[in-house]
């Protein structure tokens, strides 16, 4: 039992000392295996994780560089296709702009011929009217040579009670 109350004895004092961190005894054996870790952890960054980042560092900066190269060949192989696109559609608009005028010329040169057509056929039938009305008026006015003699015979009967005679009405013609 005596060596059993020194141990106990003895353990409670090792307990009293506090942490071994801040016990200064145990301080320089913590330092150098702090240091021999800080050396082990310092060379596996430098040898191995330190490269392995650079390179994917470099890989990323490399496919970054060759995607924007990529990207400013495709924005000036769409800019060429984009002005090509475009001088082929002034081009179309230039051809459908002349197959109009052609067309509109033609539909005018059809419109005219047939409208001088109508006129001819107008004209025509205008003259035989006219024709047919001067000889109509000829008709008319000879006529009216002797219904103005007749008027007149009648007038002068009515209101002198006496008819006239025809040398009388021929001298009041002429």
């Amino acid at each position: 039992m005596a060596t059993e109350t020194q141990e106990s004895t003895a353990a409670p004092e090792a307990k009293s000392a506090g942490l071994p961190q801040f016990d200064f005894q145990w301080w320089p054996g913590q330092i150098v295996w702090f240091l021999i870790m800080f050396l082990v952890v310092l060379l596996f960054v430098r040898l191995f994780a330190a490269p392995r980042v650079g390179g994917t560092i470099d890989a990323r900066d490399e496919k970054i560089s060759g995607d924007i190269a990529d990207a400013r060949r495709l924005k000036d192989e769409a800019e060429a296709q984009a002005t090509a696109a475009a001088a082929e559609t002034a081009q179309a608009r230039a051809a459908a702009q002349r197959v109009a005028a052609e067309a509109r010329a033609k539909a005018q040169a059809e419109v005219a011929a047939r409208l001088a057509e109508e006129e001819a056929t107008l004209a025509e039938k205008g003259a035989v009217a006219e024709a047919r009305i001067t000889k109509a008026r000829d008709a008319a006015m000879a006529n009216v040579a002797g219904i103005a003699s007749d008027t007149a015979g009648i007038i002068v009967s009515k209101l002198t009670g006496k008819a006239a005679t025809t040398a009388e009405l021929t001298a009041a013609r002429g």
